[in-house]
């Protein structure tokens, strides 16, 4: 059943003059013509600008090339999903019968472009600043993160240098569980260090990807912990 989309939009600490464009935004073009495709080509449009100004301010000495491939990493479909999966936006798409039932509301190409519609909603209901606003919160934690010294190492490699450094156990991943349709699964791995009883979890569409997410994860503890 697909929740209420006033729900969605309190979660996300939104607010719209008019609610229709908010649910434009999660309507998926197996619906028909009236669906979130012109939407999700503002909101590409303005979220490649807003990290892009985002990235130019925080790296002043980084070249073009390293400001594109660091807004790449951050803005591309997988990381999108991922974000859109945190909020679980998949529970308040709206999506066509046929769509439904082949799982589309857990598709990350279904999820980024929804999360994309979303920041073309709040432009054409509000304006420029208070998207910009918006998407910058919730890549604050991504952004914060980033940093010209690790940023092509990837969290699982990250993650094994750091207790490798410190003459300790390398990470062990545990695969929990994998749900869904052959063509859309979701996986959730454990990784444990020998830092911490407890372990971190991550999901992804593959498997790897939810060890990095893992990984990721405990990269945060460590960093919490200090």
């Amino acid at each position: 059943m697909i929740k209420p989309a006033e729900l969605l939009c309190e979660k996300l600490e939104l607010s719209f003059n008019d609610p229709k464009w908010f649910v434009l935004a999660l309507t998926h073009r197996s619906m028909g013509s009236k669906n979130n495709e012109r939407l999700e080509y503002l909101g590409d449009s303005i979220l490649g600008f807003v990290i892009a100004e985002a990235l130019f301010k925080k790296f002043p000495q980084a070249s073009e090339g390293v400001l594109s491939r660091l807004r790449a990493s951050l803005v591309n479909q997988d990381s999108l999903a991922e974000l859109a999966r945190q909020h679980h936006l998949g529970d308040y798409l709206v999506l066509g019968s046929g769509e439904l039932k082949s799982g589309g509301y857990r598709r990350a190409s279904i999820l980024s472009d929804a999360l994309e519609a979303i920041m073309g909603a709040i432009v054409t209901d509000q304006g420029i600043e208070p998207c910009k606003n918006w998407i910058l919160k919730i890549f604050d934690e991504r952004l914060a993160n980033l940093r010209l010294d690790n940023w092509q190492k990837d969290p699982k490699t990250r993650l094994q240098e750091y207790m490798q450094a410190r003459q300790l156990d390398v990470p062990e991943y545990n695969l929990i569980s994998e749900s869904g349709l052959a063509h859309e699964k979701t996986f959730k791995v454990s990784c444990t260090i020998s830092l911490f009883k407890k372990n971190m979890t991550g999901t992804g569409i593959s498997r790897k990807k939810a060890e990095q997410q893992s990984a990721e994860l405990m990269l945060e503890k460590i960093k919490d912990s200090k």
